[in-house]
C-alpha cells in the first residue's frame, strides 16, 4: 500500500506533545503557559506549506526549536517589562463555556449528520438552506504567507455522498457492532488486507487534531489508504489499547495510551462497509473522556 505522509502512531503523537510541553514548562515554569506555547508551535507547523513540511527531516526537533524560541521570546518580553516571572499556576485557562460546548456538540452529532465534519456540515447547511456554497477562505500565516482555504465543493460532495450511502444501505445495530469490532481486530492484528475489505473503496478518513498534535491535515481518500492510515495510528504497541465503546449513541473505537484516552474514532457505515472515519485526536475535545470516573 502507498504510505500516508504525516501519519504517526498514537504513542508517538502523544509523546511528542508531552515532550514539547516539558520543554516549555522547563523554560517558563508554568504548565498553563507551556500549553499556549506548544499550541503556538503547532500553529507555526501547520502554517507551513505542505512542501515546506515535507522538507523538514526531523519535525519533532523542528518543533522543539520553535517552542524554545517562543519561550525565550516570552521571557525576554517579561524581563523587558520589568515584571517578575509568574509562579506556576498563576494564570487561569481561558475557553468557551463547557455547558455551551456540550450542547452544541450534542446537536451537531445528532441523527444522520453525526458523522459529518464541521466543513461538510457547513457546506451542506449553507448550500441547502441559503443556496450558497462555502466561500474559500485565505488565512495569513507567519510573515504574511497566505495559505489556501478549504475547497468549497469537496466537503459538500462528501457530505451528500455519506448521507446518501447511509440512507440507501442502513446498517442494523447488531451488524454495526460486529463490523466495528472487526475493524478493531484488524487494527490489533495489523492486518492491512483484512481491514481494507471492511472499508468502502471510496472511504474517507478525517483526523481531527485541532492543530494541537501533528497529524494528517488533509482527508485520506480511498479504502487502501484509509486502512494504512488507521493501522499506522492504531497499530499494536505495548502501551496502547483499543476497545469498542458507545460513542454518541453508536458503536465506536476508543484508543488509550498509558491509560489515557488518546483517540475516539467514529465509523460511518453503509450496509456492511465503512464509508467514513472520523478520528478525534484533539486533546481539548478528549478532556471529558479523561476526567476521573469517565
Amino acid at each position: 500500500m502507498e504510505p500516508v505522509v504525516d501519519t504517526m502512531p498514537i504513542g508517538e503523537l502523544l509523546d511528542e506533545r508531552r515532550h514539547l510541553l516539558d520543554v516549555a514548562r522547563w523554560i517558563l515554569g508554568s504548565g498553563i503557559v507551556a500549553e499556549h506555547v506548544t499550541d503556538e508551535a503547532y500553529r507555526e507547523w501547520y502554517a507551513l506549506s505542505e512542501h515546506q513540511r515535507d522538507g523538514i527531516g526531523h519535525p519533532r526537533a523542528w518543533l522543539t526549536g520553535v517552542v524554545g524560541s517562543i519561550s525565550l521570546a516570552r521571557l525576554a518580553l517579561s524581563e523587558g517589562d520589568g515584571g517578575p516571572r509568574r509562579p506556576v499556576g498563576a494564570e487561569s485557562r481561558g475557553g468557551a463555556d463547557p455547558a455551551l460546548e456540550d450542547a452544541l456538540g450534542g446537536a451537531l452529532w445528532a441523527g444522520a449528520l453525526d458523522a459529518l465534519t464541521p466543513a461538510e456540515r457547513a457546506a451542506l447547511v449553507l448550500n441547502d438552506a441559503f443556496g450558497s456554497a462555502v466561500e474559500p477562505v485565505s488565512t495569513a500565516g507567519p510573515a504574511g504567507r497566505d495559505r489556501p482555504g478549504p475547497v468549497d465543493t469537496e466537503p459538500l460532495a462528501r457530505a451528500r455522498h455519506s448521507l446518501r450511502a447511509r440512507a440507501a444501505r442502513p446498517t442494523p445495530p447488531r451488524v454495526e457492532d460486529g463490523l466495528v469490532d472487526a475493524v478493531r481486530r484488524a487494527c490489533a492484528d495489523e492486518d492491512a488486507d483484512r481491514l481494507a475489505t471492511l472499508l468502502d473503496p471510496d472511504a474517507v478518513a478525517f483526523y481531527d487534531g485541532g492543530g494541537k498534535v501533528r497529524t494528517l491535515a488533509r482527508p485520506v481518500v480511498g479504502g487502501p489508504r484509509v486502512a494504512r492510515s488507521l493501522l499506522t495510528l492504531l497499530g499494536r504497541h505495548p502501551r496502547t489499547t483499543l476497545h469498542t465503546r458507545p460513542v454518541n449513541g453508536r458503536t465506536g473505537l476508543v484508543a488509550r495510551y498509558d491509560g489515557q484516552v488518546a483517540a475516539v474514532v467514529c465509523l460511518d457505515l453503509a450496509g456492511t462497509r465503512v464509508v467514513q472515519v472520523w478520528a478525534v485526536l484533539n486533546p481539548d475535545k478528549l478532556r471529558s473522556w479523561n476526567r476521573p470516573g469517565a
